[in-house]
């Protein structure tokens, strides 16, 4: 049986999570202890409540709801394959949804960044090329470079396998089990540097150890 590329690209794979009452569920969980963790590692890059913050990928605003009251107000800007999901998260997990402006959560299924302002100093994807294939990362990278000309770091995070056994299946030290041609996606950290340099990107690995085995690069 061929395995989809993402479930996240699957048709009605939203309509369904949000008529479920699963907005949560779907962004793989953890939902408190991750955005705590996204939260500090952008902290620990500089991000200070007077900075502009880009969330690539936002779903139901797991970062969201602990960014936006840091921030000040309409300074968080995301994107994300499903407006609705970002929606429902401003209306259910935000304690005041006035301090992120309803035009700042932009759908955005191709990483082209339509209508994300050049003030942006960091942007962060944690989790989301992980479940989509390797050309989405190229696109993303590509695209960001000239249009978030202010940024001061990207921080993003993949998968990583040795290079002598990228080409199969690999279990991470967390547990989970990822794949090069298949959700969950692994690359080598060559291949990574590699997209980035492509793009104009310098990049660098972080020794944060994450949740679930993934790996943190900063890009700027």
């Amino acid at each position: 049986m061929a395995h989809p590329v993402s479930p996240y690209l699957e048709p009605g794979f939203y309509d369904d999570a949000l008529a479920k009452g699963r907005h949560r569920d779907i962004v793989g969980g953890r939902w408190d202890e991750t955005g705590r963790i996204q939260m500090q590692l952008l902290r620990d890059a500089g991000m200070q409540p007077h900075h502009h913050l880009l969330d690539i990928g936002a779903g139901a605003l797991r970062l969201g709801c602990k960014a936006v009251p840091y921030l000040h107000p309409g300074h968080y800007w995301a994107t994300d394959a499903s407006r609705a999901l970002m929606l429902r998260g401003r209306a259910v997990e935000l304690a005041d949804p006035a301090r992120l402006p309803e035009d700042h959560l932009i759908e955005d299924a191709t990483f082209a960044f339509p209508g994300v302002p050049q003030t942006i100093d960091f942007a962060i994807a944690f989790g989301v090329f992980t479940h989509l294939p390797p050309a989405s990362l190229q696109t993303a990278l590509a695209t960001a470079r000239p249009h978030l000309c202010k940024l001061q770091a990207l921080l993003l995070t993949v998968f990583l396998a040795p290079p002598d056994r990228a080409g199969a299946a690999f279990r991470q030290a967390d547990g989970v089990v990822t794949h090069p041609g298949r959700p969950p996606y692994h690359s080598t950290g060559d291949q990574v540097q590699a997209t980035a340099s492509a793009a104009g990107w310098a990049a660098r690995p972080s020794s944060v150890i994450l949740p679930r085995g993934q790996a943190l690069w900063i890009l700027n």
